[in-house]
């Protein structure tokens, strides 16, 4: 055979002649092997609407894959926002807290001025207040009989009056 085939090389080399009958079945049967594999590359190449069903699947598999990887970084910022939201609440809460027990101490700072100054007041006052109330409320403590039967007395005028003026009210109008 004197044929033009084409090397391992891409380029076309010189078939030489089969020295024996096995050569020449063997030379026939890679001869064969290489024609079935190019008539499959120029089949593929050939099959468009399969070589777009395999690219379609490729882009589903990446979408799918970017699907899931969108999903775990979603979730993961989702996470740090939480942690971030709570690290801001526990602080705030702290502040808060802090804030509350400055304001506390502070009140009752104040609330022990105010009762130093009112325990000074009475003491002026107690010192003011002339000898003759003095002994007039130290009476009253040793008779209360007489400061109640006083104060029942005034009850009762007082009565009697509101009594009386309502009425001579309510008369002249009718």
């Amino acid at each position: 055979m004197t044929d033009r085939t084409q090397g391992a090389d891409g380029g076309s080399a010189r078939a030489t002649g089969a020295k024996g009958p096995d050569e020449l079945r063997q030379q026939i049967e890679q001869t064969r092997s290489r024609l079935g594999d190019t008539v499959e590359e120029l089949a593929a190449k050939a099959d468009v609407k399969g070589r777009a069903k395999a690219r379609a699947a490729d882009l589903r598999d990446k979408a799918g894959a970017m699907t899931v990887q969108l999903r775990s970084t979603a979730a993961h910022a989702g996470h740090r926002a939480q942690e971030k939201a709570t690290r801001a609440g526990h602080l705030a809460q702290e502040r808060v807290t802090h804030a509350g027990h400055l304001a506390q101490e502070k009140a009752s700072h104040a609330g022990h001025g105010v009762q130093e100054r009112v325990t000074q007041a009475g003491h002026t006052v107690e010192a003011s207040v002339p000898h003759s109330v003095n002994d007039a409320v130290e009476a009253c403590r040793r008779n209360p009989r007489s400061v109640m039967i006083a104060g029942a007395a005034g009850t009762l005028l007082v009565t009697a009056g509101v009594f009386l003026f309502r009425h001579n009210r309510h008369s002249r109008y009718c």
